[in-house]
């Protein structure tokens, strides 16, 4: 039982290492959204798969540059408000805190920005992906 706490543990660190390692490269092509891991667990029901959850803030006048995830993704508005628009489900929307989104895997995330130039904003954002996977990548 001690061997499997330990590797349990050891996969976890591992997993927490590369939403790092991913939310640190996301960070770059950002201007103004800093992301913070929250948590990864792989899916026993979905061998292969790997839950993450990150906080995803945007200062005032704050956005990402355009980009996909690897996997599904699942976007809750904890406060402020965000201006979002994907290829696959359609036009620019704001969403306000309390109110959520989904994007498909491999969609277009062509708007995600702070809807207000005053207030702050944060997102808690849930993905799907295979394990290890880079779970943002940005447009060049």
């Amino acid at each position: 039982m001690k061997k499997r706490r330990v590797a349990t543990g050891a996969v976890l660190v591992a997993l927490t290492a590369l939403v790092v390692l991913a939310t640190s490269r996301a960070n770059s092509q950002d201007t103004g959204a800093t992301v913070k891991p929250v948590r990864a667990e792989k899916l026993a029901n979905a061998p292969g798969q790997t839950l993450t959850v990150v906080t995803v803030s945007y200062a005032p006048g704050a956005k990402s540059t355009v980009h996909r995830h690897a996997g599904s993704v699942f976007a809750y508005v904890l406060s402020g408000a965000i201006r979002s628009e994907n290829s696959v489900t359609g036009p620019v929307k704001v969403y306000k805190a309390g109110e959520s989104f989904f994007e498909p895997a491999q969609s277009r995330h062509l708007v995600s920005e702070n809807a207000s130039a005053t207030e702050p904003a944060t997102m808690l954002v849930i993905f799907v992906a295979e394990d290890g996977a880079q779970l943002t990548t940005f447009d060049k």
